[in-house]
C-alpha cells in the first residue's frame, strides 16, 4: 500500500478526472468562445474569421461606449457609498447586544433571492402608480415620479436595487472580520477613555482593512458583471440609460443574432474585470501590512 500511494501516476489517476471536466466545461468554453470573438457567425451559419474587427467596431459603437459610461457608474457607487455604508451598518449590528443573528440574517436573506424575485418586487416599488415609494412621497405632496422610465431616475434605482441585493452578502463577511478580533483590545482601549467612534474609526477599521479589500474588488468585479437585474427591470432602457456592458452583449448575441461580436464584448468586458482587480491589488491591496492578532 505504502509503494502504491508512493507513485506519481495513482495521484495522477484520482487527479484526472477531475482535470477532464475543468476542462471540458470551463477551458474548452472559453478558448472556443475566444475564437468566436474573431469571427462574424451569428449562432447558427458556418463562421468567418475577421480578426480584430468585433473589437474595433466595439470601441467605435457609441452605444457600448454609453454603457461603458453606465458601469463606471456602478463601480464609483459600489466603492465610494456601498463599501462604506457596509462598513457602518457592520460595526452597528457589531454592537449589538440582543437578537444579532436576527440582524445578521435579515441583512442576508436578500442575497440568496433570485435576482428575478428580487427585480419584480421592486418593479412594484417603483410603480408610479400603486408603487409604496410613490405612495410614500405623495404623503409629501411630491408629485408621481416615473422611477424606472425616466432617464435621470432609471439608473438611480438600478444601483439602489442592486445595492439592496447585495450589501448583506458583504455585510456578514465584514461583520465576521469584526467579531473575530479579540475583546481584550476593545476593552483595554475603553479604560483608556476611547469612546465608541474613536475605537470604531481607530482600532476597528484598520483592524479588518484586509477584508474590506476583498469586499473591494468584490465590488469592482461585481460592477463589471451586473446584467440581470438590468435585463429584468429595464432591458437597458429607457433610451439606453441603463444599458451596461454585459447587457448589451446580451442583447447583441441573443436578442440580434450577432454571436461573435456578442463574444467579442465578454472578452472586452473580462480583461476590464483583469485589469481592474490586477490594479487595485497592485496599488492598494498588497501595501496593507499582515495584521495578526
Amino acid at each position: 500500500m505504502k509503494n502504491a500511494l508512493r507513485n506519481p501516476y495513482v495521484y495522477l489517476m484520482f487527479v484526472l478526472p477531475t482535470i477532464a471536466l475543468y476542462f471540458l466545461f470551463f477551458i474548452y468554453p472559453m478558448l472556443t468562445s475566444v475564437y468566436y470573438g474573431f469571427t462574424d457567425w451569428d449562432g447558427l451559419n458556418r463562421q468567418n474569421f475577421i480578426g480584430f474587427d468585433n473589437f474595433a467596431t466595439a470601441f467605435q459603437d457609441p452605444e457600448f461606449r454609453a454603457s461603458i459610461v453606465n458601469n463606471v457608474y456602478i463601480l464609483l457607487f459600489s466603492c465610494c457609498v456601498q463599501v462604506p455604508l457596509i462598513v457602518v451598518f457592520s460595526l452597528l449590528i457589531s454592537n449589538v447586544k440582543r437578537f444579532q443573528g436576527f440582524y445578521k440574517t435579515t441583512v442576508f436573506m436578500p442575497s440568496i433571492l433570485s435576482t428575478s424575485v428580487i427585480g419584480i418586487l421592486w418593479g412594484y416599488i417603483y410603480d408610479p402608480d400603486v408603487g409604496l415609494l410613490n405612495n410614500l412621497l405623495g404623503l409629501l405632496g411630491i408629485d408621481p415620479i416615473y422611477w424606472l422610465a425616466e432617464s435621470r431616475w432609471a439608473m438611480i434605482s438600478i444601483l439602489i436595487t442592486n445595492a439592496w441585493q447585495w450589501m448583506g452578502f458583504y455585510i456578514v463577511l465584514i461583520l465576521a472580520a469584526i467579531l473575530a478580533i479579540p475583546r481584550d483590545i476593545d476593552e483595554a482601549a475603553k479604560i483608556d477613555g476611547a469612546t465608541g467612534v474613536q475605537r470604531a474609526w481607530y482600532l476597528t477599521v484598520p483592524l479588518i482593512k484586509p477584508i474590506v479589500n476583498v469586499v473591494i474588488m468584490l465590488s469592482i468585479a461585481g460592477a463589471l458583471r451586473v446584467v440581470d437585474i438590468v435585463l429584468v427591470m429595464t432591458n437597458g432602457g429607457p433610451a439606453g440609460a441603463t444599458e451596461v456592458m454585459a447587457s448589451y452583449m446580451v442583447n447583441k448575441a441573443i436578442k440580434y443574432g450577432e454571436y461573435g461580436y456578442g463574444t467579442a464584448l465578454s472578452i472586452v468586458i473580462f480583461i476590464c474585470a483583469l485589469v481592474l482587480t490586477a490594479l487595485y491589488q497592485v496599488l492598494f491591496a498588497r501595501r496593507q501590512e499582515r495584521i495578526e492578532y
